[in-house]
């Protein structure tokens, strides 16, 4: 779940905490999108200068809702080039986990964005597939995340090559297994054109059949989307073969038994 620190969400954590405990949950978790060494590096990511304020709003919704508890994280653009700084923000704080995401492929394409739905016009698919896919693979080895978040966000806008794509994800998901880290069911794709939760369920049963770990998450960006089509989702990882998902505390995690 994120804040207003990222510039595109609504509500303060307060107000998420708020709409868990009516909905009757007991553990959430504020994965704020986190900075770039170059504040004008996007407009849509917390600056370094607010990560202070970031603990301070979760400081605050801890106070207003004492049986609740709250988890910290950061979601860390993955980028070659930020490896070191990445490995920097990890230290900041003591996280309670950390999900890597892949916003960015190619010269920095940001080919998630709305605005740049335009942008995909005359790609080959299977080529930017692949990098995708590589990149993903490049997090995990990394070697700093717990969760990789939305691991087929590429199909955000509907863009899909034809055919078999089990050859590019099981690279990725051999190398989260090895990791023992996690993917998430992220129920946000429900928003967006793709019209369905990340990952796709072919994914997803190959990812139970290898026993990678499993978490989710609603990527709320308002108060009233928490815990968003949960039980669809819960639904989905038992239908997929799961039986089990994780929960994280100071970067170690449980299994929990559905």
């Amino acid at each position: 779940m994120h804040t207003p620190l990222c510039r595109h969400a609504v509500g303060e954590p307060t107000e998420y905490a708020a709409q868990a405990a009516k909905l009757g949950l007991t553990e959430i978790g504020f994965t704020e999108h986190a900075p770039m060494p170059e504040e004008d590096f996007d407009d849509w990511r917390m600056l370094e200068s607010e990560l202070d304020l970031y603990q301070e709003k979760l400081d605050q919704a801890e106070q207003d809702h004492p049986g609740l508890t709250i988890r910290r994280s950061l979601e860390i653009d993955y980028l070659p080039e930020y490896e070191n700084w990445i490995k920097n923000l990890a230290k900041r704080y003591r996280w309670d986990y950390l999900i890597g995401s892949v916003h960015y492929i190619g010269d920095k394409w940001s080919f998630d964005h709305p605005d740049k739905r335009d942008s995909w016009e005359g790609k080959d698919l299977n080529q930017v597939w692949k990098e995708y896919y590589c990149r993903l693979v490049d997090s995990v080895s990394l070697g700093v995340f717990d969760i990789i978040g939305h691991c087929d966000l590429i199909k955000v806008f509907g863009d899909r090559p034809d055919g078999d794509l089990s050859h590019l994800w099981r690279p990725f998901l051999e190398a989260v297994k090895q990791s023992d880290i996690a993917i998430e069911i992220n129920t946000g794709g429900l928003q967006k054109p793709c019209g369905e939760m990340y990952p796709e369920p072919a994914l997803l049963e190959m990812a139970a059949e290898m026993g990678v770990g499993l978490t989710f998450g609603s990527d709320a960006h308002k108060p009233e989307r928490v815990g968003d089509h949960f039980d669809a989702a819960v639904a989905l990882a038992k239908r997929s073969g799961f039986t089990e998902y994780r929960r994280f505390a100071g970067g170690q995690y449980e299994s929990v038994p559905f």
